[in-house]
């Protein structure tokens, strides 16, 4: 697939180091020569320097024949400006904007064939909330992602000394939990993907994916590290973006305070906001987290647009007793550093938001992409289509599939019905099927399974 990236900041260069391992045909557009050659000298493909709405830029950039246009720069303005000059004179088939201000997002009527000629609208600010908000509602998960409209959830959990099923194997789980049902997608051990089967032993800190209705989430925790308590209060660093959405959208069922250093923003958001206490000051003073009790805080959530400013404030509330800190980390290698060790759980915005660009890129009717493992890994649900002569996976149990190595499927949603999967599971028509791949280079194997032949009509 020809694939034109407007912007090499963070998302624009993460995408491009995802897409260009999938053999797809890339070209990076800029204005920041440093940030071009930098992706040059690492990865294979083409670089423009310029101004991505220009349509002479985009002609350099070879947007006559490209299959698709990402805009993913720092300025809405110049996304949704470029997908409109993608369409009018080059007529691309596929346009994505990311578009972060919430005044645009609030105009749906602003996006679409009557409009803006968008296809798809990305908020990295939205995505990252209700990424947090799940790992909120879910006390103890690492990661919480949904599937099919959220009736299916595969998370990520750290088995602990205690849990009944630590030192057991896997195929105790069903014997432990009754009319409760699961499954173990992966495990990794100290960064290594173990193989889930029948006979695997969950050891004390495993990092265990498992697939299971959110009604059965704490069930299943709760076999592998001991049960935290609900969380009731929640203090907030940060009072952009993605802090002001996250108090908007926790206020009415937790106790949230949010710190912002500038006093001017301090109003607006007061204002915005209904339950929230909004506090002047700096996240990082050891003194106002002492005055704001943050030795009872169940979470503190780092959020601000510095990287420092959230790992030094989240280490310091762990420090003075927050009983789970979170930490927004734009770096990939800041990530690596603190995660686990100071920090309960590193946030990477890149991550959430790749994800989402991921599942309009992929080949057949995939509905849904999560990256996982800094981008090593892959959830995917995808749409069973034809019948048991045109699919290689309609009409046939999950055990007669020949699954790419480190595959596997977790889970099937049929209409409203969540199945988890067996090796007699049989795969019907339009199923959606939840796949995990531990190793994301494997993608065109599992589209290659799914498409259809060409004898189906």
């Amino acid at each position: 697939m020809k694939i034109i990236i407007l912007g090499a900041g963070q998302v624009g260069s993460s995408l491009a180091a995802n897409l260009v391992s999938e053999a797809n045909d890339i070209t990076v557009v800029d204005q920041n020569p440093d940030l071009l050659r930098e992706l040059q000298d690492r990865l294979d493909l083409r670089t423009i320097k310029g101004h991505g709405a220009h349509p002479d830029v985009l002609m350099r950039a070879g947007a006559e024949d490209a299959d698709m246009i990402i805009a993913v720069t720092n300025s809405d303005e110049t996304n949704m400006v470029a997908c409109q000059v993608a369409s009018t004179l080059f007529t691309t088939p596929t346009k994505i904007a990311r578009v972060r201000a919430q005044s645009f997002l609030d105009q749906p009527r602003l996006f679409g064939s009557e409009a803006l000629p968008i296809d798809v609208v990305i908020s990295p600010e939205a995505l990252v909330t209700d990424y947090i908000i799940r790992l909120i509602e879910n006390p103890g998960t690492l990661q919480v992602l949904d599937f099919a409209g959220g009736r299916i959830r595969l998370v990520a959990v750290r088995a602990f000394h205690g849990g009944p099923m630590v030192g057991q194997e896997l195929r105790a789980l069903h014997q432990h939990m009754h009319n409760v049902d699961a499954r173990v997608a992966a495990i990794y051990r100290q960064d290594r993907a173990i193989q889930p089967e029948g006979d695997t032993v969950i050891e004390a800190d495993d990092e265990v994916f498992f697939l299971a209705a959110p009604k059965h989430i704490r069930a299943v925790m709760s076999e592998l590290r001991r049960i935290d308590k609900p969380y009731r209060r929640v203090l907030i660093a940060g009072g952009g973006n993605i802090g002001t959405r996250l108090a908007k959208s926790l206020e009415t069922r937790f106790r949230v305070k949010i710190i912002e250093h500038t006093l001017n923003q301090c109003k607006r958001i007061a204002a915005d906001l209904e339950k929230s206490i909004v506090l002047h000051g700096d996240a990082a003073d050891q003194d106002l987290l002492l005055e704001e009790n943050i030795e009872n805080t169940d979470v503190f959530c780092a959020v601000t647009n510095d990287d420092e400013t959230n790992i030094i404030s989240a280490m310091l509330a762990k420090r003075l007793g927050a009983r789970k800190v979170m930490a927004l980390i734009n770096r990939p290698s800041f990530v690596d550093l603190v995660q686990s060790e100071s920090i309960d759980i590193a946030i990477s915005p890149q991550q959430a938001t790749i994800g989402s660009l991921l599942r309009h890129v992929r080949r057949g009717d995939v509905v849904m992409v999560h990256s996982l493992r800094r981008g090593a890994a892959e959830a995917i649900e995808a749409i069973a289509h034809g019948d048991e002569q045109s699919s290689k996976v309609v009409g046939r149990s999950i055990g007669e599939l020949k699954l790419p190595r480190g595959s596997s499927i977790g889970a099937l949603v049929r209409g409203d019905e969540v199945l988890i999967a067996h090796n007699d599971t049989r795969i019907q028509a339009e199923d959606h099927v939840i796949l995990f791949l531990e190793d994301k280079r494997r993608i065109h194997e599992v589209e290659r399974l799914f498409q259809v032949g060409v004898t189906f009509l």
